[in-house]
């Protein structure tokens, strides 16, 4: 079978390489991102519920001393809030904001390299398939079209390898991308919900009528803040 793969990986061509040195940043970055979702995931309902009961028993301070051992963003997000939870509700509002925005970077940082190669594969593969194309049908015209039917389909087959395996490297990538962007996404409310709830426990009234963080609500640029790059 690996003899298989990579006889066609020789026949496809030098577009051969590019691609696969996408499908290594692929799988490469998948499982970091996974992993590193994997790692800080803590389900809502029962973050919230533990997160309840501490403030209901020992306040604010119990509160922080809890969610100090929980590795997820909402975590960090709700410690932040407790930390200044005496300041004015509008200032408190723009750090926690602020700190919402910074933990939804760090968890979008690098997806967009996979919405990049689930969109420069094809465009590889299709490449490298119009190029042994060009190939097949110069060898035809230096032949002066004297070529028999199965040499002609040899050369298409081979010619459209690379977009075979274009699709194989992009529609994993792509899957695993929107899969991941969702999550973030999802990440994104439960912050919105979870302030809203800590504004509820606490007797505290929202920054704004409807009580959303305003930083939170345009799509979070990637690597953007000081901080955050790789």
């Amino acid at each position: 079978m690996l003899l298989d793969l990579y006889g066609l990986f020789q026949r496809g061509g030098p577009v051969m390489w590019p691609l696969l040195v996408c499908s290594i940043l692929s799988v490469a970055v998948s499982a970091e991102r996974l992993l590193l979702f994997w790692w800080q995931h803590c389900r809502y309902d029962r973050l919230t519920g533990r997160l309840h009961q501490a403030l209901q028993a020992g306040g604010a301070d119990a509160g922080r001393a809890w969610l100090r051992s929980v590795r997820s963003p909402l975590a960090r997000v709700a410690d932040v809030y407790l930390e200044h939870e005496k300041l004015p509700a509008g200032l408190r509002q723009e750090l926690v904001a602020c700190e919402a925005s910074y933990r939804l970077t760090l968890l979008e940082k690098r997806l967009h390299w996979l919405s990049m190669i689930g969109s420069l594969a094809p465009m590889m593969g299709l490449l490298g398939t119009v190029w042994g194309l060009v190939e097949a049908f110069h060898q035809i015209e230096l032949l002066g079209g004297q070529i028999q039917p199965g040499d002609l389909a040899s050369g298409i087959w081979k010619a459209l390898l690379t977009t075979v395996f274009g699709l194989v490297v992009a529609l994993p990538t792509l899957a695993v991308y929107h899969f991941l962007e969702q999550y973030v996404g999802a990440v994104q409310l439960q912050m919105q919900w979870l302030i809203t709830s800590l504004n509820h426990w606490l007797g505290h009234e929202p920054a704004i009528a409807d009580a959303e963080l305003p930083s939170m609500q345009a799509p979070v640029q990637t690597e953007v803040m000081v901080g955050a790059g790789d």
